[in-house]
């Protein structure tokens, strides 16, 4: 969602249906990344007022949980399993060459916005290590050459 009044309104939205919720912080944050995909700095002084926090209390949380993102992800999100499994099987390695290939550092869009790139700990596919999550596809026993793969024909459809 990249239109300001589309934000502004999600963002109104998830603080009216939440707010009243005990620890209502979580929820709306969660709520907003949900429905635009990162959590607006220009809403956190919206997010702080409602629930009689300070800016700061509230950029401290979404600073805190790697979740959180506060800029606009790339097409595609690229979540890398760095659990004890998938590192034993050659995620490090792994993550290397993507990094590489794409450019980018965790928590960090390539310059054409098509790839995001998050760290993961653990996507329950401990028997197919080194595993590796694309939007809603999750991959297992993921090779350098399979990410390749993945990322060329993701990128054939752009």
């Amino acid at each position: 969602m990249t239109d300001l009044n589309g934000r502004q309104e999600a963002v109104r939205n998830a603080i009216a249906s939440l707010k009243d919720k005990p620890g209502a912080l979580l929820p709306i944050l969660h709520s907003v990344q949900d429905t635009i995909g990162y959590i607006p700095a220009d809403s956190i002084p919206d997010i702080a007022r409602a629930l009689n926090l300070s800016r700061a209390e509230v950029h401290g949380v979404i600073s805190f949980y790697h979740y959180f993102r506060d800029t606009p992800p790339g097409k595609h999100t690229l979540h890398v399993c760095r659990a004890e499994s998938c590192q034993a099987m050659g995620s490090k390695q792994l993550e290397s060459h993507i990094k590489n290939r794409l450019g980018i550092d965790y928590h960090e869009t390539t310059a054409d916005g098509k790839f995001s790139l998050e760290p993961v700990y653990c996507l329950g596919l401990c028997a197919r290590s080194p595993s590796l999550q694309i939007d809603d596809a999750v991959y297992g026993r993921v090779t350098e050459e399979r990410f390749d793969a993945i990322v060329n024909e993701l990128e054939a459809s752009l």
